[in-house]
């Protein structure tokens, strides 16, 4: 070989890595996203905006180097059958949102699976522990412990005070129900409360539940968060108001919806959060490596129209912590 070849083909070499690295980076990525909510649910839409421009900022640019497929699974039927159109359409990452992840792990244990809003991971086996879950799976829980103790304390915090609590949930959709209970139980002792939990599944049963708690005295309710108590949330607080049962709930739409109080995990923020493992994950990390991280952000949310129509007065150093009131 001449030199001048020679010299040639080393330098057209070492030009390889950069080359290759530059076709990595146009090359088209492609993520799965299988949120819990209705398609047309604006709350939903605006997370999943929230979570496209985390991902913008980034460098990922859908439609330039990043493919992002959107399935909503407002049910568990739902769910099951758009996980698996999101695993044969090739995704290289999921997101599951709440439960939704249950309905992507029946799909694949190969794909790396980002879950958003699940509570008690360790105990429903996503992880061998938070720090370092090992798998393929990882992500942002929605319960912190000392948030059953803010619920519970947010109706003593009413005037009349709430006495007596029954925790609504549906033991389908609510695989945390049992750790927010025993935190319940525990928060409860030093609130002087007494707590019982109420499962449901249907709107009768709502009903019936709400009935009950209607006939004690000084009863109320703590609706827990799930994706039953989200599709059913407009029955809900309208069997509550109807009742003049006093409730607070685990998610903000509740609140919106015309429901008395609400406190909850910013869910937004994890989507936001979420970004940035899928990011790191298309950029080689091993989900097993990347910790479970807890919620940093609270939201609480007040409707003093709903007061008024329960009759409750909301104390004045509750009102000065809310982040937002509806008048």
């Amino acid at each position: 070989m001449r030199r001048r070849e020679f010299i040639a083909v080393v330098g057209a070499a070492a030009t390889w890595p950069l080359t290759a690295r530059a076709q990595q980076s146009d090359k088209m990525r492609s993520i799965g996203v299988l949120l819990a909510d209705e398609e047309g649910d604006t709350a939903g839409q605006a997370r999943l905006a929230a979570f496209r421009s985390a991902l913008a900022k980034l460098g990922w640019i859908e439609g330039s180097n990043l493919r992002i497929e959107v399935r909503w699974g407002a049910d568990p039927a739902l769910a099951a059958r758009h996980a698996a159109d999101l695993v044969a359409l090739g995704a290289e990452v999921l997101v599951g949102e709440a439960n939704t992840h249950q309905a992507l792990r029946r799909q694949t244990h190969t794909i790396p699976i980002v879950f958003v809003g699940v509570s008690d991971p360790i105990g429903q086996g996503l992880g061998a522990s938070l720090s370092h879950p090992g798998g393929d799976i990882t992500g942002f829980t929605l319960f912190d412990t000392p948030m059953a103790g803010k619920w519970l304390e947010m109706l003593t915090q009413i005037t009349p005070p709430v006495a007596r609590v029954a925790v609504l949930f549906d033991p389908a959709t609510t695989l945390y129900a049992d750790l927010v209970l025993r935190s319940c139980e525990e928060a409860a002792k030093s609130l002087g409360l007494a707590v019982r939990s109420v499962p449901v599944n249907d709107d009768s049963e709502i009903e019936t539940a709400m009935a009950g708690v209607a006939r004690e005295e000084r009863g109320g309710v703590l609706v827990l968060p799930s994706v039953f108590t989200v599709v059913h949330r407009d029955a809900i607080v309208a069997i509550a108001a109807r009742r003049r049962v006093p409730a607070v709930y685990g998610i903000l739409l509740f609140a919106a919806s015309g429901g008395l109080m609400a406190y909850s995990t910013d869910i937004t923020d994890l989507l936001r959060r979420a970004a940035d493992y899928v990011d790191r994950i298309l950029k080689g990390a091993k989900p097993g490596d990347l910790p479970i991280q807890q919620p940093t952000k609270f939201d609480l949310v007040i409707n003093l129209k709903a007061a008024k129509a329960l009759g409750v007065t909301i104390s004045p150093t509750l009102l000065a912590t809310a982040d937002e009131v509806i008048e």
